[in-house]
């Protein structure tokens, strides 16, 4: 068991905290049981350690098991261990380093299926909001995420916790120049879709049919003017009400969703959420 705080071991897990040990390193923490359970279900192979406490290992059988069955490395910890090891004030008992398995643009386009779905975030900064898009792509289907390297770290802990465990459940492809993404999914046909409270298509008429990208910007300006032009549409989500706006994470899920509507249709299906919008 693992008892003392301040040792080497703590340190340096500790230490990926810090975007450039996670760089210089490839590894990242996965905090709490279900970004722990989710790793070792899907991506055992990416799991180098996993940390325990004698509680969680109760609460949580069923993933020590598991980690057990993919013959992981699991060392008991104190909860005070885990405690310094983690981010999160209370890391639920559970906490997992990983190593990232990076995915370039190109092969990650090369595996798109013919209907795809790609959300793309150009310079979100917040790590919240980047977890819960990427959850919500999960969520709704999509095939693969790319973000900008002008973006959040996505194995940054917030961001990690945020997604939920969703972070193994499709590609998702990080560091690459915003205009290198969208010119790649151009010449692979995907057609770029601004999301944007300056669109003049509204989300209910958007064409969501065939291959298609959403693109979501920063949390306080939006998209940049180049980023916005070099898309094939621009479209907002309609307000019904009197908010005066929508947050990045719940307007990108709303968008999300119309496609996977769209695609479950299929051609002829529109693009759904009707109703009036607000004047």
């Amino acid at each position: 068991m693992l008892t003392n705080p301040r040792s080497d071991r703590v340190k340096a897990v500790r230490a990926l905290s810090r975007r450039s040990v996670r760089s210089r390193t490839g590894q990242f923490r996965a905090e709490g049981p279900q970004a722990v359970r989710e790793a070792v279900r899907f991506v055992p192979e990416h799991v180098r350690d996993l940390y325990v406490t004698a509680e969680g290992a109760d609460r949580h059988a069923d993933v020590i098991a598991a980690a057990h069955d993919a013959k992981l490395w699991v060392h008991e910890v104190t909860p005070e261990v885990l405690t310094a090891m983690c981010d999160a004030e209370h890391p639920q008992g559970l906490m997992a380093v990983c190593r990232w398995a990076r995915l370039s643009l190109d092969d990650a386009l090369g595996a798109l299926p013919h209907d795809a779905l790609v959300c793309v975030l150009a310079h979100v900064r917040d790590p919240g909001n980047a977890g819960t898009v990427i959850r919500g792509a999960d969520a709704a289907g999509a095939d693969l995420v790319v973000v900008s390297d002008a973006s959040v770290d996505v194995l940054g802990p917030k961001v990690v916790r945020s997604t939920v465990g969703s972070l193994w459940h499709l590609p998702v492809v990080t560091e690459v120049p915003i205009q290198t993404i969208l010119e790649a999914l151009r010449v692979r046909g995907v057609r770029l879709l601004a999301a944007d409270g300056a669109g003049q298509t509204i989300l209910p008429d958007a064409d969501l049919h065939g291959p298609h990208a959403w693109v979501m910007g920063n949390e306080a300006w939006g998209l940049e003017d180049q980023v916005r032009d070099s898309c094939d549409d621009v479209v907002r989500v309609p307000i019904h009400g009197y908010a005066e706006s929508l947050n990045l994470a719940m307007a990108a899920t709303l968008c999300l969703y119309a496609s996977a509507g769209a695609r479950k249709r299929g051609p002829g299906g529109g693009g759904g959420l009707k109703g009036p919008e607000r004047a």
